[in-house]
């Protein structure tokens, strides 16, 4: 079964030069935070947090306006949202092994 779109299922060129915008403020603000030393001002680790917390919603924004799941059934719906928590879990191993490793044996 083929569903068909009408046209105010979609956001248009408008709603895509928005979502572009979205998405070079996000770059821009993901490039300004690395050069911010927050591990120092916050906790270790803060600038790898805020690039993921900045990186996920980029991701959102692609994945629901770019690839159409916006305006999907639910099935897709729930496929996308499982590959959301997949990933999480993914990033949860990462940060646990990350954050309890010992500042090595070569410090500077």
């Amino acid at each position: 079964m083929t569903e068909t779109h009408t046209d105010n299922e979609h956001i248009g060129i408008p709603g895509y030069l928005g979502v572009f915008g979205i998405l070079v403020v996000g770059t821009i603000v993901t490039y300004l935070v690395a050069l911010t030393d927050l591990d120092s001002k916050l906790f270790p680790g803060a600038n790898t947090l805020v690039a993921l917390a900045i990186a996920f919603t980029k991701m959102t924004f692609v994945v629901l306006f770019f690839m159409h799941v916006r305006w999907q059934t639910r099935l897709v719906w729930i496929s996308a949202v499982a590959g959301f928590f997949w990933m999480a879990i993914m990033f949860a191993y990462t940060m646990q092994d990350y954050l309890t490793r010992g500042t090595g044996y070569f410090t500077p």
